[in-house]
């Protein structure tokens, strides 16, 4: 529900079970990290439809490329920086290449993993899985964008990354939320400036507009939830509309949601942009809240951003 807080890894672990009742070819398999990942809430319900393959990476990709190779929807599970770091090869030449039916869902993804450190941060997945060829990629905001893309992911066609995180966040949306993937979402409306944001950075960038809307400044703000397929049209119309972008993602400006805008813009209507995430570093140990702040990834940052981004456009 909107404003209720929990975490989309929560939500993922739930959706599952739902989803597994009405879809007897759904399978899960996890990489020793089922109560983490909340794959443990199919397992109990689904065991025989669990696989559990240790750790080890590679193993589970390959696995669940075996199953959907059978015929079945396999979703692979486990931390961002071990499914898309550790089994990359296995990712693009077993799945991606072949186009199979496999959903990758990882979890504690960005910084809000918080004092488990840099090592286990992940700020490079959505770059390397959205230069993967067949790939689409996922950054649901809320636990009912998460429930609307595991649906999503199992109706699409071939291999999907879904991005999950282990902080609670506030819910953006209401039960009756229609999630279609490759469409953003409006979520504010606005003419000065436009706020693209995916994942926990969604609420974040619509309390950034609540405070320039105190200032007297329209924000628009979009919720881009699929990095690929990127909805062009809405960027491009956001572009013409306010003139200036600004991005917000968890995860290195380089590669990712900001990195996609920002190509975008170049080709078909070029405007002043900031990309906001993780600069050009990895991630440490830290209270998930300190993390975000030191990385300029709180609300009154975002919207001092805005404001910043403003005066770029006006000096045109």
């Amino acid at each position: 529900m909107k404003g209720t807080k929990a975490a989309t890894r929560d939500a993922y672990g739930q959706a599952l079970v739902k989803m597994g009742a009405g879809c007897p070819q759904l399978v899960v398999l996890d990489a020793d990290l089922s109560k983490s990942t909340k794959t443990a809430d199919f397992a109990r319900e689904f065991p025989e439809r669990f696989f559990q393959v240790g750790v080890a990476e590679q193993n589970l990709m390959g696995t669940a490329a075996g199953l959907a190779a059978a015929g079945k929807i396999a979703f692979a599970s486990s931390f961002a920086v071990f499914a898309t770091g550790r089994a990359f090869e296995q990712i693009r030449n077993t799945i991606a290449y072949a186009r199979l039916n496999v959903k990758i869902a990882a979890t504690h993804a960005g910084i809000t993993v918080g004092e488990d450190g840099g090592s286990h941060q992940s700020v490079e997945d959505v770059a390397l899985m959205r230069v993967l060829p067949n790939m689409t990629v996922l950054v649901p905001a809320d636990a009912r964008e998460t429930e609307n893309a595991v649906a999503a992911a199992i109706a699409i066609d071939g291999p999907v990354y879904l991005r999950l995180g282990r902080l609670a966040v506030p819910g953006v949306y209401e039960q009756d939320y229609q999630f279609v993937p490759g469409r953003a979402v409006q979520l504010c409306p606005g003419v000065d400036l436009t706020i693209i944001a995916n994942g926990i950075m969604v609420h974040m960038a619509q309390a950034a507009a609540e405070l320039l809307a105190a200032d007297g400044i329209s924000a628009r703000v979009l919720n881009m939830h699929t990095v690929k397929p990127l909805d062009e049209q809405a960027v491009v119309a956001a572009a013409r509309e306010t003139g200036a972008i600004l991005t917000a993602e968890e995860h290195s400006v380089i590669g990712g949601l900001g990195s996609a805008v920002a190509e975008v813009l170049a080709e078909q209507c070029p405007v002043p942009l900031q990309r906001i995430g993780i600069a050009d570093c990895f991630g440490e140990s830290g209270r998930a809240e300190e993390l975000l702040t030191r990385h300029g990834l709180t609300t009154a940052q975002l919207a001092e951003q805005a404001r910043k981004l403003l005066e770029r456009k006006s000096s045109k």
